[in-house]
């Protein structure tokens, strides 16, 4: 079956990085785009970036374009997502996301349990 881990949460100061990883399984990962989403407290889903099958096109949300660097390793079977400058307001609970597509169309079909960032001084 469709297994998603994420990896590499963790706390980090205004200013800092963090880097998110996803290893994925029981698919055919370099077939899929795949996808970081993120939940903040109190907040609802909002996505973050996406990266096509294999990796020519990457799309990020305005609020993190500029600070975060999503890539993948279609041998490994991993998405990562690399976070610099972090802010308070990136603190949410990231989760990988596989799409149902080889490139991005806004939608997902399976989800990662979630890796917790918190960004405070």
């Amino acid at each position: 079956q469709v297994q998603l881990v994420e990896s590499g949460g963790g706390l980090a100061q205004p200013g800092g990085s963090l880097r998110l990883s996803c290893a994925a399984s029981g698919f055919s990962f370099g077939s899929y785009a795949m996808s970081w989403a993120r939940q903040a407290p109190g907040k609802g889903l909002e996505w973050v970036s996406a990266i096509y099958s294999d990796g020519s096109d990457k799309r990020y949300a305005d609020s993190v374009k500029g600070r975060f660097t999503i890539s993948r390793d279609n041998v490994k079977n991993t998405v990562d997502l690399q976070m610099n400058s972090l802010e308070a307001e990136d603190t949410a609970l990231y989760y990988c996301a596989k799409a149902p597509g080889s490139y991005w169309q806004g939608l997902y079909d399976y989800w990662g349990q979630g890796a917790q960032v918190t960004v405070s001084s």
